[in-house]
């Protein structure tokens, strides 16, 4: 095992044992926003209508309801999943790998938060008009 190259010293090491993980994740999210986005676009498809009363009333229906939001916020951790990716690879200097670590996780987390409160308005309170 050298100690002159980065290769040397990593070499023999083993995997860090997190990237199947995160590989797996990134997959399943994105099988499950494949079925979520058909399961959408087939039921607006079935709808009578797209104006704002029948999308309401369709969304007050919790079988409608429940899976709009699993839907936001799986589509929010695939984007999270893949753009850490792009961030650990691209991303060199630590300060600026941090903030724009910190700033995803927030753009993520922030973004699934207000679309399931959107939608639990919508479906479980109602419009106030």
């Amino acid at each position: 095992m050298g100690t002159g190259t980065g290769i040397g010293r990593v070499r023999g090491l083993g995997s860090a044992k997190h990237g199947a993980h995160h590989w797996l994740a990134q997959r399943y999210t994105a099988v499950g926003n494949l079925l979520l986005v058909l399961w959408l676009l087939f039921s607006l498809i079935a709808l009578p209508g797209l104006d704002y009363e029948s999308v309401v009333n369709w969304i007050h229906n919790p079988l409608v309801a429940v899976p709009l939001m699993l839907m936001i916020v799986s589509i929010f951790m695939h984007l999270r999943l893949g753009m850490q990716v792009m961030l650990e690879d691209y991303v060199h200097d630590k300060g600026l790998a941090f903030f724009s670590m910190l700033l995803l996780n927030f753009y993520a987390y922030a973004g699934a938060a207000a679309g399931v409160f959107a939608i639990a308005k919508i479906a479980f309170i109602g419009v106030v008009k």
